[in-house]
């Protein structure tokens, strides 16, 4: 019996692809564009809805797949946009990729593909889904240039269970070239970037239509003041571009980077040395921890993780917190690297891997 695939359609050359490979493996394919972001607040996008709309029918008609639209744009202004906006407004600097993944893609979407009673949903991610006996189990893509595994961390076993990633195992090259050998209409199409359905934007005067920014102080570690900032909520750690400081008020001439920010006096901390002691540690606390595989692992947990996407990485323990000192309330996990890593950023992921590639799970940076 053939199964069928509803696959989330961009636009973009990755998805296009993904949806080719699934057909040509016969698999029944419907296309859904999913409309997150409306169209009057995308004024400024570079690449807008309606031309990934156009690029997403043009890519269909070549395929002979049907395409539906879907609007999720109000639940994901309630829990990925807002989400964004209070976290920038605490501080922190927020991931919306991963909300978007867990709350958009792999929730909405997924429940919609049932409703169509859809045996798998497929997207164009990089990361591969391997079943093992009866666990499904998230691994790094082989191309590791382009692997998205740290964005799809919060996934569970009901989630896998249904998702088809069928560019896993294929190199981003790869990719361009069979677009361009069967000349889909988008296979020289600029890959997008920028948050996650709203696109590239100039994030400074973006965010300032939706939060207020409180301009203050950028100084010194020792506390001299050297010029003003336009507000915390646009800067994070280990930031050196921007900052508008160089060689001011007597100081040598060397770059700047922000090492703290001192949400209580409003101030920027800086200093003249990309691993400064402020910026370097070799432990973090996390909440919000997902883990891939239903059943926790035991801790101490020796694992591999890292605290950016582009990061390589890095040996660590992982230990769990309990607040009341039952297993209960469990509520905070503790990871200490075996070296000191650079800028440990609130608000962004902490993704746990195995030696293999395995993705276990993550948390939020606390």
């Amino acid at each position: 019996m053939v199964k069928k695939v509803i696959i989330g359609i961009s636009g973009g050359v990755d998805s296009s692809v993904a949806a080719l490979l699934l057909q040509e493996q016969g698999f029944s394919i419907v296309a859904v564009f999913m409309k997150n972001w409306e169209e009057e607040n995308n004024k400024d996008s570079s690449c807008s809805a309606a031309q990934d709309f156009a690029d997403a029918r043009a890519v269909c008609d070549k395929l002979h797949i049907s395409l539906q639209v879907i609007n999720f744009s109000q639940e994901y202004w309630q829990r990925v946009f807002q989400y964004m906006l209070d976290e920038y407004a605490a501080g922190r600097t927020p991931n919306p990729d991963v909300m978007c993944n867990k709350e958009i893609k792999f929730k909405e979407f997924l429940n919609y593909a049932k409703t169509l009673n859809a045996d798998y949903i497929a997207t164009g991610h990089y990361a591969r889904n391997i079943n093992v006996g009866d666990q499904c189990k998230l691994y790094k893509a082989i191309d590791l240039s382009k692997d998205q595994s740290y964005f799809l961390y919060t996934l569970g076993q009901q989630q896998l269970a249904y998702t088809l990633f069928p560019l896993g195992n294929i190199l981003k090259n790869d990719v361009r070239d069979i677009a361009k050998k069967v000349q889909l209409p988008n296979h020289d199409k600029k890959d997008s970037t920028g948050i996650c359905f709203i696109g590239e934007r100039k994030f400074k005067k973006f965010l300032s239509e939706y939060l207020l920014a409180k301009p203050g102080e950028i100084v010194t570690v020792s506390g001299n003041i050297l010029g003003k900032h336009d507000g915390l909520m646009f800067y994070t750690l280990g930031q050196r571009q921007g900052l508008g400081i160089g060689g001011k008020k007597g100081e040598q001439e060397a770059p700047w980077y922000v090492v703290k920010k001192d949400l209580t006096q409003n101030q920027l901390i800086v200093a003249q040395d990309s691993c400064h002691q402020l910026l370097m540690s070799t432990s973090l606390q996390c909440n919000q921890v997902h883990w891939v595989i239903e059943k926790k692992p035991a801790f101490p947990l020796r694992c591999l993780a890292k605290i950016r996407y582009r990061q390589i990485e890095q040996p660590c323990v992982v230990t769990a917190e309990w607040i009341d000192g039952t297993e209960g309330s469990e509520q905070l996990y503790s990871v200490n690297f075996a070296q000191p890593q650079r800028a440990i950023t609130p608000g962004q992921a902490v993704v746990f891997y195995a030696a293999d590639g395995e993705c276990l799970g993550g948390g939020t940076i606390m």
